[in-house]
């Protein structure tokens, strides 16, 4: 089944560049997606292809108009939220005011048919396309961008990769950061890589075995597979910890992950 992605925006130059190369590219060549991009300034009827207004109520900034949006998603077909079947389609109101996008949701939106991106611009968008048109306002992080075609991008890749047959390695998805939080796997399984299970990558390391004084850690050519486990996860653990520590608030963590926190804990002081 292909995935229908359409980008509604003023700016559609912008998308020729991101979804030009690497995954999402090679995945339009195999047909596992397809993308459209909408130039909203098409759906305007004055001879300025005026798409924004000064809000009701005053205020500094400018604010998009209802009416392009709702005569685009119209001519694609798509129905007011009210009668439509959001397990299929979903429309997504890219704003910084949304619900923060992570992998969680992208994983529940590469389960849809067809996702549809509003691009936000100016002051924001009238208010009666979020009531009547978007499933969801969505935001790609605690920053203002100016506009939210960069915040599309964004979820195009995230959501693609996640598609069957979009990696070359389909465990590749598995295995990334802020995938499945779920505890360590267990020790012992024959397997030089483990899964992230929630927490930042371990680190990784590539020939040659020593560069300019710089060596590979010998245990990861031991061939001891419990113990590169074992350290991998224990670098997951201590990476997370310096730098995103919130995350060990939302991982299922087993005994001896707690007493390897600790222990990173105690030779930090």
């Amino acid at each position: 089944m292909m995935m229908q992605f359409d980008l509604i925006t003023i700016f559609p130059e912008f998308f020729r560049g991101p979804l030009d190369h690497g995954i999402v590219r090679r995945a339009q060549e195999a047909k596992l997606v397809k993308i459209g991009v909408h130039d909203l300034r098409a759906f305007t009827h004055d001879r300025h292809k005026t798409v924004d207004d000064r809000p009701f109520g005053g205020g500094e900034g400018m604010v998009l108009k209802p009416e392009p949006i709702f005569e685009c998603l119209e001519s694609l077909g798509v129905v007011e939220k009210a009668t439509r079947d959001t397990k299929r389609e979903t429309v997504i109101l890219l704003s910084a005011q949304g619900r923060m996008f992570d992998q969680d949701m992208a994983s529940e939106l590469a389960q849809r048919e067809r996702l549809v991106l509003l691009c936000g611009r100016y002051e924001g968008v009238d208010e009666r396309v979020s009531e009547f048109l978007a499933d969801r306002e969505v935001s790609v992080g605690d920053f203002v961008l100016s506009g939210g075609e960069l915040g599309a991008a964004l979820i195009v890749d995230a959501v693609t990769r996640l598609l069957p047959g979009a990696l070359g390695n389909e465990a590749s998805a598995r295995q990334e950061s802020f995938t499945a939080r779920e505890a360590a796997p267990a020790v012992g399984v024959p397997s030089s890589t483990c899964g992230s299970g929630g927490l930042l990558d371990y680190p990784h390391y590539t020939r040659p075995a020593e560069f300019r004084g710089m060596a590979v850690p010998e245990i990861l050519s031991s061939g001891d597979h419990a113990q590169i486990r074992r350290w991998r996860r224990e670098k997951a653990l201590e990476k997370t910890l310096r730098n995103r520590p919130d995350l060990l608030e939302q991982v299922e963590l087993s005994e001896e992950d707690k007493n390897c926190i600790a222990r990173i804990r105690a030779k930090k002081n």
